[in-house]
This record gives structure tokens, C-alpha cells and sequence, in this order.
């Protein structure tokens, strides 16, 4: 059994704009690096492998928390293909009940042009079923949730049990392909003597449709 700490990159500008960023390879803004730099794993993780997905702004999360990250292609964004740089409230305004019904899929809802939740835990999973050491992993939304899924059953159908929190780590273990949820939302400690800073910008905890509280699928 090996343990794996799991986080999110610190905010871009496309983060605070609510645009779907996919495999839009964007930096993280200064509000985002500086907060980044303030972020400091538990005690228990010191000198574990750092794994990060190719985006820079994973790799750049990772260097400004003081770790030096082997980049894997599994634990990139999830592909959002032509609604990549849209915002999520303009595509539900545009799309109606078409879009809605999609979001209703789930783990199964899949933009024109790119990839389903389902696949993207599936392609994270079996890069992390490779590891052979406790690991740090640096990634996206977009990845944790369907990761999230797996270890826990849940379908993404209606929000999760458990709340997904940005600037925080969750550790998971990995035994024979199988995924576990050990403890979510960790708070990443702070540089001692580090002023604190506002909490980025996050994907919306809510839609604007109020009839659709329970979807978070901006990553």
C-alpha cells in the first residue's frame, strides 16, 4: 500500500475570471504564486516524491512550494474541448436544458470535443497505480473529482458528501489499483512568520441555476 497526498494548483488568471481552463496551458497568476509559496505540506509528508501534471500551472505550485515535481501526462486536465475558455454560466444560459441534461450524466458528461469524467479517473488512476512510494501529487480539479469518485462511490450526479476545498491537500492510499479516501481537506500549512492571504479565486460552489445546486464541474 503506498499514501498519497492530493492538491489542487494555486489560482490563475483564468481561475479569478470563472473561464474553464482544461488543457489551456495557463500560468498561475501573482496573487496565485505568492500563495502558493506560502503553502507548506504536513509533517508526515516531508520528503515524499512529487508527482505534478505537465500544466505549468501544477509544475509552478509545486516549485513555489519548495518541491520538485516528475511531471505525468495521466494527471492533466480534463479536456474540455470546445468549452475550453467559456465560462459555465454562459454555456448553461446559451445551452438550456440541453446543457443541463448533460451535467445530469455525471461522471459520464462530456464536452464537444473532449473527455468524460470517467475517463479522466480512470487515465489518473492507472498513472498513479504505477507509483512504487508515497507521493505528493499536484493537479486539477477537473482530475481530483473523478479521483474523488472513485475512492468513495460517488457518481457526480448530485453533490458530494464530502466537500472538495481548495489550498488544502487530501490524503488517499493506493493497493492493488484500488483507491481509498483517508482523509480529505487538509489545510496546507503556512510559512512560518508568512503573512496570510486571501484564499484564491475557487470554481463556483453553486451554479446560477438554482434549481441545479449540487453541480461544481468548472475545474
Amino acid at each position: 500500500m503506498i499514501e498519497l497526498l492530493l492538491l489542487r494548483h494555486a489560482p490563475t488568471p483564468w481561475n479569478a475570471d470563472r473561464r474553464i481552463q482544461g488543457r489551456s496551458d495557463i500560468a498561475l497568476s501573482g496573487d496565485g504564486a505568492a500563495e502558493a509559496a506560502t503553502w507548506r505540506l504536513p509533517p508526515f509528508a516531508k520528503g515524499w516524491h512529487c508527482l505534478s501534471s505537465p500544466l505549468q500551472r501544477a509544475v509552478q505550485t509545486a516549485a513555489a512550494m519548495g518541491l520538485v515535481p516528475r511531471v505525468s501526462a495521466a494527471l492533466i486536465e480534463m479536456d474540455w474541448g470546445r468549452y475550453e475558455g467559456r465560462r459555465l454560466a454562459d454555456l448553461r444560459q446559451e445551452f438550456g436544458e440541453a446543457f443541463a441534461a448533460e451535467e445530469a450524466k455525471g461522471l459520464d458528461f462530456r464536452p464537444p470535443d473532449g473527455e468524460s469524467p470517467r475517463e479522466v479517473g480512470r487515465r489518473a488512476l492507472s498513472g498513479l497505480a504505477a507509483l512504487q512510494e508515497d507521493s505528493v501529487v499536484v493537479t486539477h480539479k477537473g482530475v481530483l473529482r473523478p479521483l474523488f469518485a472513485l475512492a468513495t462511490g460517488w457518481d457526480m450526479r448530485a453533490a458530494p458528501s464530502i466537500k472538495i476545498r481548495d489550498g488544502c491537500c487530501h490524503r488517499f492510499t493506493l493497493e492493488a489499483g484500488t483507491l481509498a479516501l483517508a482523509e480529505p481537506n487538509i489545510p496546507l500549512r503556512r510559512c512560518a512568520g508568512a503573512a496570510a492571504l486571501p484564499a484564491g479565486p475557487e470554481a463556483p460552489d453553486k451554479p446560477d441555476r438554482p434549481d441545479r445546486p449540487d453541480k461544481e464541474v468548472l475545474p
